[in-house]
């Protein structure tokens, strides 16, 4: 055998590397939905190395072969790019990766990076955990970080039981985040980082992300948002001034409900209070090569393509349903049966002056549909019904169009009552501070015309007016049918 030796494949891969790079550099300049489309995928690719397929192939293998040792040593001291291991890279996740990145980073000049996770919940663990570490100048220093409350239910729990309780880390709540002051009062030398949702999940809670960077930066510590239901289509919280995005893109991003994902994008030289150069330059660099390759935390390759396949149309997905959302809440304002309606896009909502100022639908002034700037609002709202709880489960019980699950972001409309669902585990407490009753039944918006949605509703809510309806549905064991009826 004639061994090149390890600087040969060095070499080769900084070629390599460099070719990517300038690929990458000139898919900036193409708009968001070729972005979406196209992502970092090459036509030179296509014809180089898979057979010329036009879409991002499907690499199911766990691990990459070597020409020699010497290309393995230099794949597994880092030293060149690798598809080593599954668990830590693989040419389905580059891809879904590297879109990612250029989405939420879109039209910012930021030069960003992204690690894909099995979850959100993951990618929340990962993006947290990163800070959660002892300082060796000072070990025995209790550690904080700062937070909204009002989040996804999942999400309370890790940041309240598995990081509060279990590990006294301490989760010092933020109760009203339109309040700068309150935020600023939580922290102190030993917090590791700021935590907010927006919008939060069933609330649809916001906060001004331009004043909340700010005040982390000013204490030398990194901004970390959930813009799951956002999407980088209507907010890309980066441009404002945030270190690290998480998404569980499961949701909106992988609309269809074929599979779990997850996603952290982060700025490159992001602002923290640790001590470790590599883990600043490039956060979630740091994190693939070292704590996920420990933790294993990554995703698989089918859900990263599958999910990269639903990511190509999110920008006119999330027009869609937005502007479906904005009727149906519209709808549901003015009706006899409703306490109120959580929805940013009304104008009665408090802080729709202030998601104003941040959710524009991406792209909007060079669509020959719009040809300005429209603000968006996602497709996620929620309403409380007059009544109590069990007049709340009646209504949720009538639909027959809107689908009964802890979901949301799919295709197709979906509800839940978020009391006896997503926030059950975080206790009457939590849901109080968080803003969660037991009459709010929370609605993600599909595809569908959103006039069926409404009749949907409208037909759940004349439950309340007495009316008596017989649902037929199959039996779980025997394939028969039984009903049951509700008034």
């Amino acid at each position: 055998m004639n061994k090149k030796g390890v600087p040969y494949y060095v070499v080769a891969g900084k070629r390599a590397m460099n070719w990517h790079k300038e690929n990458i550099d000139k898919m900036k300049k193409c708009r968001f939905d070729t972005i979406a489309v196209h992502g970092i995928y090459s036509m030179q690719e296509a014809l180089d190395f898979n057979q010329g397929s036009i879409i991002e192939p499907i690499y199911m293998s766990t691990s990459q072969t070597y020409r020699d040792s010497d290309e393995m040593e230099a794949a597994l001291s880092y030293q060149i790019p690798t598809w080593c291991y599954s668990r830590i890279a693989n040419p389905s996740m580059y891809y879904y990766e590297g879109v990612l990145a250029l989405l939420e980073s879109y039209g910012t000049g930021i030069d960003a990076s992204c690690i894909g996770t099995s979850s959100g919940m993951a990618a929340i663990q990962s993006a947290v955990d990163a800070f959660l570490v002892v300082d060796p100048k000072n070990p025995k220093a209790p550690m904080n970080f700062v937070g909204t409350c009002q989040v996804y239910g999942g999400t309370y729990q890790q940041f309240n039981v598995r990081k509060d309780q279990e590990k006294a880390i301490e989760w010092r709540k933020v109760v009203n985040p339109g309040n700068i002051e309150e935020w600023a009062s939580k922290i102190d030398k030993n917090t590791r980082f700021i935590y907010g949702e927006l919008p939060s999940n069933p609330s649809q809670s916001f906060f001004d992300l331009k004043k909340v960077a700010d005040l982390a930066h000013s204490h030398n510590i990194p901004l970390i948002v959930d813009s799951t239901v956002a999407t980088p289509a209507l907010l890309r919280p980066l441009e404002h001034g945030a270190d690290i995005v998480v998404q569980s893109v499961t949701k909106s991003l992988f609309t269809s409900g074929f599979g779990i994902a997850g996603a952290i994008i982060a700025r490159k030289n992001i602002t923290t209070n640790i001590d470790n150069d590599a883990m600043k330059a490039d956060f979630c660099g740091y994190l693939k090569l070292l704590p996920n390759r420990d933790n294993g935390p990554s995703i698989s390759p089918m859900n990263a393509a599958l999910a990269m396949n639903d990511m190509k149309t999110i920008r006119m997905r999330m027009d869609v349903v937005s502007r479906s959302t904005m009727k149906i809440a519209e709808f549901l304002s003015k009706h006899k049966h409703i306490e109120g309606v959580d929805y940013l896009g009304l104008e009665t909502h408090p802080l729709h002056n202030l998601a104003k100022e941040y959710m524009f639908l991406v792209d909007s002034e060079y669509d020959e549909l719009y040809g300005k700037k429209v603000n968006r609002y996602g497709h996620l709202m929620s309403f409380r019904i007059k009544g109590d709880a069990k007049a709340t489960r009646n209504v949720f019980d009538a639909f027959q169009r809107i689908y009964r699950a802890t979901d949301l972001g799919r295709i197709k409309s979906v509800a839940t009552i978020p009391a006896i669902s997503t926030h059950q585990q975080q206790g009457e407490e939590g849901r109080k501070l968080a803003g969660i009753p037991m009459n709010l039944i929370r609605l993600c918006v599909g595809a569908e015309h959103p006039n069926d949605i409404i009749a949907d509703i409208n037909q759940a809510l004349e439950v309340l007016d007495g009316k008596v309806y017989t649902v037929t549905y199959p039996e779980y064991s025997a394939g028969g049918a039984s009903s049951a009826t509700l008034k």
